[in-house]
């Protein structure tokens, strides 16, 4: 992918993996919290947490959320039933990506997860 904006500093993360725990919004609240807390990424604003409610696919049920940043933001995507987590953190600084994977894979428990930094 060639870089449009060299001028613009940018990191992408994604972390994906299967969770041991039980995801709500709560726990989700939790997560932003924690890891920005871990990363020292500074929250402007509360998180948005969305569920489909029933509507749509059974096997989609779960959570869509984003926590806006000073920095940009971070997204986090759960199929509840699927037991699925898929979090993007986005950001015009720099960050731990190894404290970000290893605090995404601790908090929910996951045996394994997989990323990638762009």
């Amino acid at each position: 992918m060639k870089d449009l904006a060299p001028d613009i500093t940018r990191k992408r993360l994604i972390v994906e993996g299967y969770f041991n725990i039980k995801v709500s919004r709560e726990t989700i609240e939790g997560f932003f919290d924690s890891l920005c807390d871990a990363l020292s990424l500074r929250k402007y604003g509360e998180p948005i947490i969305f569920s489909p409610g029933g509507d749509g696919k059974e096997e989609n049920q779960g959570f869509d959320a984003f926590i806006p940043l000073i920095d940009s933001g971070i997204s986090l995507y759960v199929w509840s039933n699927k037991k699925f987590f898929s979090c993007v953190i986005f950001t015009c600084k720099d960050f731990d990506d190894k404290k970000a994977i290893a605090h995404a894979q601790e908090y929910f428990q996951s045996d394994v997860v997989e990323h990638k930094l762009f």
